[in-house]
């Protein structure tokens, strides 16, 4: 038998990461950070337990590089989404709504992982966590900004206070009051976005907002779409 082509080995490589980050935000959004390990992980995502290791120095860089990644596949596919649009103020109501979104339908991923921001290790750059920087700069720099060096830190903390409003055991604050705030703030009408269900369930009109696998897709095919 041949040997494998240093292709071959760079995609199952690439396959096995992107399997240990999605079995990394289910485990954490099922049971929390604390009840989940890197065997949990590793044994959910089909590898070996040394392998994860091989790609993340320890589950905080995991978990973080995990969730960053659903944060920024969620914030490009909103971004993205048809119709598309160059507006500016429709481009940054998506973005608020693509975060306060994944505080409504995660909230024990989202609260794990401001948890974890807070932790001695604190906030771990990664290539995920870059292009969600990436995007929330152009958002702002589309919006208007004349020094997105200033307002993009602005926006990512103004979004980070609304997550943890949003998740905080105890007495959290609804995502429509967040919301209307934020809106307020950046001079954006109600009906851009994706408004709050009129329902009144905290629900929004987008469908499917809850499958997260089609962020972590290990079929280049699939991962392309």
């Amino acid at each position: 038998m041949s040997p494998r082509s240093a292709l071959v080995n760079e995609e199952l490589r690439r396959r096995s990461k992107e399997r240990l980050l999605h079995a990394a935000v289910e485990l954490v959004d099922e049971r929390g950070y604390e009840a989940t390990t890197l065997g949990d992980i590793a044994d959910r995502a089909g590898s070996a337990r040394g392998l994860v290791s091989y790609y993340f120095p320890g589950k905080r860089q995991l978990v973080q590089s995990a969730v960053h990644r659903l944060m920024h596949r969620t914030l490009e596919e909103a971004l993205e989404r048809e119709p598309r649009t160059d507006d500016g103020e429709e481009r940054m109501a998506r973005a608020i709504d693509a975060i306060l979104g994944l505080a409504r339908d995660r909230p024990v991923l989202m609260r794990q992982h401001m948890a974890g921001l807070l932790q001695a290790e604190g906030f771990l750059p990664c290539p995920e966590q870059r292009r969600l920087a990436e995007l929330l700069s152009d958002t702002v720099a589309r919006h208007g900004s004349r020094d997105v060096e200033s307002d993009y830190p602005m926006l990512r903390a103004l979004l980070m206070g609304a997550v943890y409003a949003a998740v905080m055991p105890g007495a959290p604050m609804s995502v429509p009051m967040l919301r209307a705030e934020l809106f307020k703030r950046y001079r954006l009408d109600w009906e851009m976005g994706v408004p709050p269900d009129p329902g009144g369930t905290g629900g929004t009109k987008e469908k499917d907002r809850t499958d997260m696998a089609r962020f972590f897709a290990t079929d280049p095919e699939t991962q392309s779409k």
